[in-house]
């Protein structure tokens, strides 16, 4: 008796223990945070591949290495370590190897190159000496052979140290991360496995991607834009060439939008691909189409036409008379399939949750990259509709965060149009009358799911309650509902946000004194758009946004959205809709709300000057501000002290307004 009680008591204490180690999430969380990325299921179905990034705070970034865990989860092996992971790995169809691409410099070449790793163990071994930058790799299904997909090598004055001036000829002549593009173009190789002979099978002014063997080896699948001048239009189309040297390419698709994605079937009597709902007029509020066609581009079936969702990952079935894929719809992203000979479309499994990839094992089950709101991301194996995790990544450190929790939520814009959201609240804390943070999306065609969102976490578990708000021009519910906004920008998007926070403050949810806004990309242009509109937010964060639109002609990646959407500036017709969509700079006088601005410095998609100009505005009328650029980063910010400088930089700005 005296034992069982001790025990109790033990218990009891433990409990306890445990419930006062968890604390809230802080901006040093970066350097813990891991995201777990690029499932390979091995010949056999017994392994699964994938690569972990791991942030390393002596080098100021994450960092990749390989693992292999079982079928079943029980048995997980560390395949490389010290950020030697390489990328695009995956298993040779023997299964006796691993390869991967690595830009490590050896023999005096330092572009990258294919390599190899024995999954039985030892070094991994330079397999390639390629002149070209090597950017992907597809093995042949009898492992003969191995396509590769390089880009043509551009030419270097090796004996100057001064770099070369940047020449820009093309129409799309910017990209972020990329910087100023050059003329080079990316083309299909074939390698020889035991003699590395290699073969070129095109070339040319146009480049190939998504490359994808036939079943007997004889062909190759592949993506590219062959239209006159590929930079002024938004095609792409599906194109087959044989496997050896000499060969025409044939043309399989001729739409005027997006064909790509190719996948043969295991016969090869068809190929599974996507294409866009629009043409290449709405190429930018789009949605895929799950099509088949066989392998002489006749008989084609768009087989998703009635979902009116946008479908991806497709992934023929065991015996070929299915197609596998995911589907984004309202919040949620699940696993559907299509029977190729009834044409019905069933939800295999869904539920509150996000999957973002799918991979077919060839026991007839699958692999699934699942989170949720309260689950970081992890591997899943999905069969007769049982899910099995095996893999725990972030599982130990997430134990110890008092998470928020999340719930979704519909209001109703004042024009009547139902908008989905999802409502995060710190946890054990009521939701009556809290701080709030709108924080919003970017894209604008996106949209927040019930998925693990570590930045609203960071927000909601230091207080605050936080809206995501899936406004119109986000996808999830229909190619209209991404439509509206085209070519009228802060309109429908703000009646959106507005109406979603009118409904929270109705609800008793949260203080209409205290309420905060902030977003990144299209989420701080919107931030722009509604304090330029509404007085009521007392502190915004406003992230790689713009404002004074005119201005971004010709200094971002979108040249040929503003000529498509908004038009030419120095035609009335486009002038007009420039300055229209430029009132949070044109009418910053309207703005009372203290607003921090941040941006990347060299980010090419939503370039500083946006952030810079409003900044400057506020400035000037005496708004309380501050202007925030990070160093070398791009839209993206990929260091991790930028990271967590971010972090709390948010915590700061809305704790001295809103709390």
């Amino acid at each position: 008796m005296k034992k069982t009680l001790l025990f109790l008591v033990i218990s009891v204490i433990s409990i306890v223990t445990f419930a006062q180690s968890k604390r809230k999430l802080n901006p040093n969380d970066v350097y813990h945070y891991q995201s777990i990325n690029n499932p390979q299921v091995s010949p056999d179905g017994k392994w699964v591949l994938y690569a972990v990034s791991t942030p390393d705070s002596v080098k100021n970034k994450s960092t990749s290495d390989l693992f292999q865990t079982s079928w079943d989860g029980k048995e997980t092996i560390q395949l490389s370590y010290y950020g030697n992971g390489g990328g695009n790995a995956t298993f040779s169809p023997d299964g006796k190897y691993i390869s991967f691409i690595s830009s490590k410099a050896v023999d005096s070449v330092d572009n990258a190159q294919l390599w190899l790793m024995d999954r039985k163990g030892g070094e991994a071994f330079q397999f390639s000496q390629l002149k070209q930058d090597l950017q992907s790799y597809v093995w042949s299904p009898d492992g003969s052979k191995v396509l590769l997909l390089m880009k043509d090598a551009e030419k270097k004055n090796k004996k100057s140290k001064t770099k070369e001036p940047i020449v820009s000829t093309r129409y799309h002549y910017k990209q972020d991360v990329a910087g100023y593009t050059d003329s080079t173009t990316t083309h299909l190789y074939v390698m020889d496995i035991k003699t590395k002979e290699l073969i070129q099978l095109t070339d040319g002014i146009y480049s190939e991607s998504q490359a994808s063997w036939s079943p007997d080896c004889s062909k190759i699948a592949f993506v590219s834009n062959r239209t006159a001048d590929p930079d002024r239009n938004s095609n792409s189309d599906i194109f087959v060439i044989e496997a050896k040297k000499g060969t025409q390419i044939k043309q399989l698709t001729t739409w005027k939008g997006e064909d790509r994605s190719p996948v043969w079937s295991k016969d090869g009597k068809y190929i599974a691909y996507l294409r866009s709902t629009a043409d290449d007029t709405y190429i930018n509020y789009d949605q895929n189409i799950l099509s088949i066609m066989k392998p002489d581009g006749s008989d084609v079936k768009l087989l998703t036409v009635s979902m009116d969702r946008p479908v991806s990952n497709p992934k023929w079935g065991k015996d070929d008379k299915s197609i596998y894929f995911l589907v984004d719809d309202d919040r949620q992203s699940y696993i559907s399939k299509v029977d190729l000979i009834s044409g019905k479309i069933d939800q295999v499994i869904g539920g509150d949750r996000s999957f973002s990839d799918l991979e077919s094992n060839p026991n007839g089950e699958w692999l699934g990259v699942m989170s949720d709101p309260m689950h970081p991301t992890n591997f899943y194996t999905l069969a007769n509709g049982t899910l099995n995790k095996i893999t725990h990544v972030n599982d130990e450190w997430v134990s110890h965060i008092d998470l928020a929790s999340v719930q979704g939520f519909k209001s109703k814009s004042k024009d009547g149009t139902m908008v989905s959201g999802l409502f995060f609240t710190p946890a054990g804390v009521k939701a009556e009358k809290l701080p709030f943070i709108l924080f919003i999306h970017g894209g604008p065609v996106a949209q927040d799911e019930f998925s693990f969102d570590f930045y609203r976490q960071m927000l909601a578990t230091n207080g605050y309650a936080v809206a995501a708000v899936n406004y119109r021009g986000s996808n999830g519910r229909g190619i209209a509902y991404s439509k509206a906004i085209y070519g009228d920008w802060g309109n429908l998007e703000v009646m959106d946000l507005l109406g979603a926070t009118d409904y929270l403050t109705k609800q008793g949810w949260v203080d209409p004194a205290h309420l905060g806004i902030g977003g990144w990309s299209y989420g701080g242009i919107l931030t722009d758009y509604t304090i330029a509109t509404d007085t009521r937010f007392k502190a915004a964060a406003s992230g790689a946004g713009s404002a004074m639109q005119l201005s971004m002609y010709g200094i971002d990646q979108y040249l040929l959205q503003w000529n498509e959407e908004i038009g030419l500036p120095w035609e009335k017709k486009g002038l007009d809709r420039y300055m229209k969509l430029s009132y949070p700079f044109t009418h910053a006088d309207r703005i009372k709300t203290p607003t921090l601005f941040m941006v990347g410095q060299n980010d090419f998609n939503v370039p500083s000057e946006g952030s810079e100009q409003m900044y400057a505005a506020l400035k000037t009328l005496n708004i309380p501000t501050e202007l925030v650029v990070y160093p070398s980063q791009f839209h993206g910010i990929s260091v991790l002290s930028y990271q967590a400088d971010r972090f709390k930089r948010y915590l700061d700005w809305y704790g001295k307004y809103l709390k």
